[in-house]
């Protein structure tokens, strides 16, 4: 291997499990929303490190970290692969974004950008992979409404606090990272 390959490894890791860390004092804080939407920043290292690598540096990141809490979860893994998925494309789209231009207002579109996508993944992989599989009696009306009034809005709120940390501290730790 060459010494870019093993940086970037090593990288990776070191974002991997900061996240996880983040993930599970997340999990023992347990600030909840609807009883079982978790508030927490363990995606924050995941966005730092997209936007500094790029965007399969920042999945791989939400990849392990996703890894690493199934060994202690209660979710049945359907937490992680909510997890995962949603957050995982959020990730991506802004690596991606910013990978193309790195500027400032470039950043800000791509953190936006991200956002509408974690709320439309988080609508959509509710709708008809995580809720069937928690709730598979209820109807399709309740979990619409769960989906519209509840999960939605709380990736709105989440995608926009986690794009303002990540304006507020990225540039003051990018030399670090990279």
């Amino acid at each position: 291997m060459n010494n870019k390959r093993i940086n970037f490894i090593v990288k990776v890791g070191v974002f991997a499990a900061i996240a996880f860390v983040l993930q599970v004092i997340g999990s023992i804080m347990s600030i909840k929303v609807a009883g079982f939407l978790e508030v927490e920043i363990s995606d924050l290292p995941a966005m730092i490190i997209a936007f500094a690598l790029g965007p399969v540096a920042g999945v791989a990141v939400e990849f392990i970290k996703n890894l690493l809490h199934c060994t202690m979860t209660s979710t049945g893994f359907v937490g992680e692969l909510a997890n995962f998925v949603m957050n995982g494309c959020f990730v991506f789209v802004c690596g991606a974004v910013y990978k193309r231009k790195k500027t400032r207002a470039n950043a800000v579109l791509a953190l936006t950008m991200a956002t509408i996508v974690l709320v439309i993944v988080g609508m959509l992989a509710n709708m008809y992979i995580m809720l069937p599989l928690y709730m598979p009696d209820a109807d399709f009306a309740t979990k619409f409404k769960l989906v519209m009034y509840t999960i939605a809005p709380f990736n709105l709120v989440r995608g926009t606090v986690l794009s303002v940390i990540t304006m507020l501290i990225y540039k003051k730790i990018s030399g670090l990272v990279k």
